[in-house]
């Protein structure tokens, strides 16, 4: 499917639009279609499926929302808890339990890392700065 809009484009940028266009020997369209794909955020297809819904649950929030997972942190425990268990599995004395905490440690931290970021470009995209995050 494809939507057709309308908008106004300042000369300036048609002008360089059209050159690219001209360059390339490729059509305006094709030129603003790649120009909205390239500066829109992530798609979420690019991530592994368990992590999807994460995601598009960030689109919908607020700035302030964004802002507040942007700069969340990691408790000191998790870390240490973390650490421990990475001394242990280096060591070669990791039991099967904590093999599974440790799996879960990293599925949790891919979790969060990656909700940070998404929080993070949608912020960006949405013309706000990341300072203080």
């Amino acid at each position: 499917m494809v939507a057709t809009v309308i908008l106004p484009i300042p000369d300036e940028i048609y002008h360089r639009l059209e050159l690219n266009a001209r360059a390339t020997g490729r059509s305006i369209e094709d030129i603003l279609g790649y120009v909205l794909q390239v500066g829109s955020p992530p798609k979420v297809a690019d991530v592994p499926e368990s992590l999807q819904g994460d995601l598009v649950s960030l689109d919908g929030l607020s700035d302030e929302e964004l802002r507040l997972i942007a700069s969340s942190k990691k408790s000191e425990a998790n870390f240490d808890r973390y650490d421990e268990l990475l001394d242990r599995n280096a060591s070669g004395i990791l039991s099967v339990t904590e093999r599974s905490e440790l799996e879960q440690f990293r599925q949790d931290d891919d979790r969060f890392m990656l909700r940070k970021t998404q929080a993070a470009v949608l912020l960006r995209w949405r013309g706000h700065g990341l300072s203080g995050l």
